[in-house]
């Protein structure tokens, strides 16, 4: 009889191996470095990205959102701006970083017109700041604190990567930079990465 040969892939067509990594991700720079290598297309796995890829809009911006992941910010969501058949975007990033990170994230807030939103650590916060049009219809916003606060949202990271990071997270600022210039791409990515490195400086 021939054995049965064990699954390669998740349901999601995202690769088992690649998936083991993240159980040894217990730190932010280390979730940062894997979601860098996953936007290099080194990883078909991402936490919480039910696909092996990510999507074609992501492909313009992979490369300045792996330097952010490796600059201090692991990132959880992003788009580009756009204006196009009556669609409308604003160019945003979100993620998980330190205090001192976030600090300096906010104070882009302060002598830029980019508009952070920064949730301290246990923080349930909500709001709702347009970021996505279709046509007059609202379909995405921002403000709403992702750090996992409650048992089964901690539970849920923990299974996507480990009982470490998730609760790393929890214990982490999650932050949400965007421009509030519909469709405009050249300005946010470059002024997160100049505050991250700001930020890293003793």
């Amino acid at each position: 009889m021939k054995p049965e040969e064990l699954p390669v892939h998740d349901e999601y067509g995202r690769l088992l191996e690649d998936r083991g990594v993240w159980r040894q991700a217990a730190t932010l720079e280390a979730a940062g470095e894997l979601t860098a290598r996953w936007l290099e297309g080194g990883s078909s796995y991402q936490p919480g990205h039910f696909a092996a890829d990510f999507d074609d809009e992501t492909r313009p911006i992979a490369a300045a959102l792996a330097e952010l992941n490796r600059t201090g910010l692991f990132t959880k969501e992003s788009q580009p701006g756009l204006l196009a058949g009556g669609a409308a975007q604003r160019q945003y990033v979100t993620g998980f970083c330190s205090a001192a990170t976030a600090e300096a994230l906010l104070a882009l807030s302060t002598r830029t017109e980019l508009v952070t939103v920064a949730h301290a650590p246990g923080e349930a916060s909500s709001a709702a700041i347009p970021v996505t049009l279709a046509g007059t219809e609202i379909t995405t916003v921002l403000g709403s604190s992702e750090n996992p606060v409650e048992e089964a949202q901690i539970r849920d990271w923990a299974e996507e990567t480990n009982d470490s990071l998730a609760l790393v997270l929890a214990d982490s600022w999650y932050v949400e930079i965007l421009d509030p210039v519909w469709g405009r791409n050249d300005v946010l990515l470059p002024a997160v990465l100049q505050a991250l490195k700001r930020a890293e400086q003793p």
